[in-house]
């Protein structure tokens, strides 16, 4: 049995990560073993949980992978864990565009038949927190409200009246807190600052994150409510369990990006390289000069690379082994972030010239869920792949597709995007490849063959 709760708001903004991520680390702090759990496709919140738990942030999209994997996959975070938490995303019952409570917060906490707490941006009301309150307890019956956390709240005065009104409410107040501007964490045009790029700030924060919620929340309570969930029953996802018996000889290196430039990844595709027979070895485009000792593939993944376009630049050696290792035809998987890295330039400054392509920021931010079929054969997929997939980013790159694209989207527009070339596949197109393991098969098999 795994304890469990769901933190959900009214809207984006209201305080989710605030709480959450606090919750993760307050729990953590008295002894319990914590499971963060981030409900969408976002990258930048699971770091934090991860520093809040010491373990893997881990996301739950019920669009990504499938309602029938969100079950499975939480199993699989929270094996041998005391509590998880589940920070919700948008509003609790906004989900996918135009197809009802697809990949909602509520979605997910009715899978995981878990209580929610909802976040309430206190601080512009009094007495109408009671009727928002009504109104998202009984707005779906299957959706079990468990509490309420009042956030920003400005005095005790303020503090007393919001819970004269949510007295007859029947929902329980688990806890109010202030307004805290010491315990923000800075954001930018694609949200959050990750925490791979202010780590001694970000260690700060989650601590005074700690401190707040031990200090307006009851813990007990909601640990209590956590634990009426009851006993999850079902089988818990396991990377290894599609992976073809005869594994590749010599176990292939798969190098990842990471570093500050590079943080978007899912914790399960590192899992799944490794299950297909890879050698996952991490580096850090901005400071290492070479690929890991025998690079056979190589995946770069999502994240700010504009923000450091002058520091990847610089870094002339390790822009050559890219393109060196690119142009001997090895498996290389780059996605949004690395499609940027891979194009001649970005905003001006060199990039690694695998791609007849340029990139510069936009005022536009392209964001949204995507279905998308496989229009090329790749090292990732064989041409009418279908998937589903999610564009997060505030470039442009130019031309968007080339002469064998990547993926064919169907919405909001039809387009193609992205660019097949020898073992290269590079789109914006975020995905994940729990949805389909064989991405992973195919990538390692192809690093084994050579």
């Amino acid at each position: 049995m795994v304890a469990r709760v769901v933190i959900a708001a009214p809207s984006s903004g209201s305080g989710k990560t605030t709480v959450a991520t606090g919750l993760m680390a307050a729990f953590t702090e008295a002894g319990l073993a914590v499971s963060p759990h981030k409900v969408g496709p976002d990258y930048i919140d699971p770091g934090y949980h991860a520093l809040a738990t010491g373990r893997p942030g881990r996301n739950l999209d019920a669009y990504l992978c499938g309602p029938g994997l969100v079950g499975p996959l939480f199993a699989h975070g929270a094996a041998g864990c005391d509590l998880a938490v589940v920070e919700g995303v948008m509003g609790m019952f906004d989900g996918a565009a135009g197809q009802g409570e697809l990949a909602s917060t509520a979605h997910v906490a009715k899978l995981l038949r878990a209580p929610v707490v909802l976040v309430v941006d206190a601080s512009s009301q009094s007495r109408s927190v009671a009727a928002l309150v009504h109104g998202f307890a009984s707005w779906d019956p299957e959706v079990r409200l468990g509490g309420v956390i009042l956030n920003k709240v400005g005095s005790a005065r303020h503090e007393e009246l919001l819970r004269e009104a949510l007295d007859s409410s029947g929902v329980p107040v688990l806890g109010a807190l202030r307004r805290a501007p010491q315990v923000r964490a800075p954001s930018r045009h694609l949200g959050l600052v990750p925490v791979a790029e202010r780590q001694a700030e970000a260690v700060a924060s989650v601590a005074a994150l700690a401190e707040q919620v031990r200090q307006g929340c009851d813990l007990e309570g909601i640990l209590a409510l956590a634990r009426s969930a009851g006993v999850w029953s079902g089988d818990a996802w396991d990377p290894g369990a599609g992976a073809v018996p005869d594994r590749p000889a010599g176990r292939p290196v798969v190098a990842v990006a990471g570093g500050a430039a590079f943080t978007f990844s899912y914790a399960e595709h590192a899992e799944l390289l490794t299950a297909a027979g890879a050698d996952v070895v991490g580096f850090d485009p901005l400071h290492d000069e070479r690929l890991p000792e025998g690079t056979a593939g190589l995946v770069i993944g999502g994240g700010f690379p504009e923000v450091y376009a002058p520091e990847l630049s610089a870094n002339e050696p390790l822009r050559k082994a890219v393109a060196g290792l690119a142009e001997s035809g090895a498996p290389v998987a780059a996605e949004c972030a690395g499609l940027l890295y891979l194009t001649r330039e970005l905003d001006g400054k060199p990039m690694c010239g695998v791609l007849d392509a340029r990139a510069r920021m936009a005022e536009r931010l392209t964001l949204g869920y995507r279905e998308a079929v496989a229009v090329s054969d790749s090292v990732l997929a064989p041409a009418g792949t279908r998937t589903r997939g999610h564009e997060f980013h505030r470039t442009v790159v130019e031309p968007g597709a080339g002469p064998a694209p990547a993926w064919g989207l169907h919405a909001p527009e039809r387009r193609v995007e992205g660019f097949v070339q020898r073992g290269v596949h590079a789109s914006y197109l975020h995905t994940h490849w729990a949805a389909e393991p064989g991405i992973a098969r195919r990538f390692v098999e192809r690093c084994a063959a050579g």
